[in-house]
């Protein structure tokens, strides 16, 4: 039996209304998914590889996916991915504080743990870090800024911010 040739790593851009996203992966999965600042072209060519992840996020961004069901092999220590998996929990429309999801995991008192891991979460959107607000409903930290963090939970409930007055 032959060892597992690990094919290198591939890189593709697709743009979003959010700005050029950049999906990084290989024969194990996703790796990476994040938002770039600056411009870049998006790819014309997509590798097969990354199909099911261009088409969910197409639909997600049309409002037609909730749940991303990709192959994914993002990159940490086993705290942080414990963290990201615990965020795969918060459901499509709603937010959880960092105290929520520090309860959730039975470490109520690592919750600026629990918040550096979901700063470090390599999956943008796929596993939902801008569902996490402040205790007090603040809209803290987000690593792709808080404009697209705004843009993000009014996308997924678009009623949630309308006011009676």
């Amino acid at each position: 039996m032959t060892p597992k040739q690990n094919l290198p790593k591939m890189k593709i851009c697709l743009k979003t209304p959010l700005g050029i996203c950049e999906i990084t992966g290989d024969e194990d999965g996703i790796s990476e998914i994040k938002i770039l600042d600056e411009e870049r072209a998006s790819d014309d060519s997509i590798p097969e590889l990354f199909i099911p992840a261009v088409n969910q996020i197409n639909a997600y961004f049309r409002g037609e996916l909730k749940d991303f069901s990709l192959k994914l092999n993002p990159k940490g220590t086993p705290f942080q991915k414990t963290v990201w998996q615990s965020l795969l929990e918060i459901p499509f429309g709603e937010t959880n504080s960092y105290m929520d999801v520090s309860k959730r995991l039975g470490a109520v008192k690592a919750i600026r743990a629990v918040a550096a891991a979901n700063g470090k979460n390599p999956l943008w959107i796929v596993i939902p870090c801008h569902r996490v607000i402040g205790s007090d409903g603040s809209l803290t930290g987000y690593a792709g800024g808080l404009w697209r963090k705004k843009w993000l939970l009014e996308h997924e409930n678009p009623f949630s911010q309308q006011s009676l007055f």
